[in-house]
């Protein structure tokens, strides 16, 4: 059985996600969360009956610290992760990861994703595209999916997808919204994976940020993403050529995204979570790197 873990991140509710997969070899997990979140995910373990030492196998679908920030506790206790080949070695040695995600956030750092250690070579394992991770009652497959990021896996367990970041971020009723942060953020990469996953069939579609598609939203849910994605890439695109300064296209991005998130429906309490889940802020600098790379 496969279960949601809410994470609680920043003691609120439907934010982060986390999956807990019971098979005959123990449970798995799917997305560990920042290691800020950690004690939540201890307290979902133990209402299912798991300690984190029970986890057997760590399946990461990337290394930004909201999706992989706890891995390295996990295999301190004992469990192998598994991630995207461009993403092994900044789990291995995370300072890189850590100094950048340090020089956007600051002094912030603790309070919204704790520390990072190194994950030793024995706990980490590489994952190829497609490489299939059978058990008796599950088939696991990993599918390489980039766009948000190079290093960027979407798990499918039988009939459900655990897209992490590539099938976008929503909350609640809200509309899906396509988290941009820098470096990789890759249009037509990301086209790409959204057509691979109309081409599975599903049952379920889940997102890290935040909870379950169905299976008869998921093509409106895959085309309202692309459309979003390629709608905040056009805005951004003419400020790119104007060589706007960032500071001050910032807060003009940002009245953007929560103007159509308010024009859709979206209340106070979830502008909030959106904004916790993906910092429209954060895709500024992402969409901007993006048309740079274009030339």
């Amino acid at each position: 059985m496969l279960h949601l873990l809410d994470l609680h991140f920043l003691n609120r509710a439907n934010t982060i996600a986390s999956f807990l997969l019971e098979t005959e070899d123990g449970p798995y997990l799917f997305e560990t969360g920042p290691y800020s979140t950690y004690s939540y995910l201890t307290s979902a373990l133990k209402e299912k009956g798991y300690a984190p030492g029970d986890i057997r196998k760590v399946f990461l679908t990337h290394i930004h610290l909201d999706h992989a920030g706890a891995a390295w506790a996990l295999a301190a206790e004992g469990a192998t992760v598994y991630v995207h080949p461009q993403g092994y070695k900044h789990l291995q040695d995370p300072s890189k990861l850590m100094a950048s995600a340090t020089r956007i956030y600051g002094d912030e750092m603790d309070r919204l994703w704790g520390r990072m250690e190194a994950i030793p070579m024995e706990n980490l394992q590489a994952v190829a595209h497609e490489q299939v991770f059978p058990t008796q009652e599950y088939l696991i497959k990993a599918w390489h999916t980039p766009g948000h990021a190079v290093h960027h896996i979407a798990w499918q367990v039988n009939d459900v997808l655990i897209a992490g970041d590539v099938a976008g971020v929503k909350i609640g009723q809200g509309p899906v919204v396509p988290p941009c942060p820098p470096p990789d953020i890759h249009i037509e990469f990301w086209q790409h994976s959204i057509e691979l996953m109309r081409q599975l069939t599903l049952n379920t579609l889940f997102l890290t940020h935040y909870g379950a598609i169905e299976k008869a939203a998921i093509p409106a849910h895959l085309d309202a993403l692309e459309a979003e994605l390629l709608s905040w890439a056009n805005w951004i695109k003419p400020y790119y050529d104007q060589q706007a300064d960032p500071d001050w296209l910032t807060p003009k991005f940002q009245a953007f995204v929560q103007d159509a998130l308010v024009k859709r429906g979206v209340d106070a309490a979830d502008l909030e979570l959106y904004e916790n889940a993906n910092p429209s802020w954060m895709s500024v600098a992402g969409l901007l790197r993006y048309w740079s790379k274009k030339g």
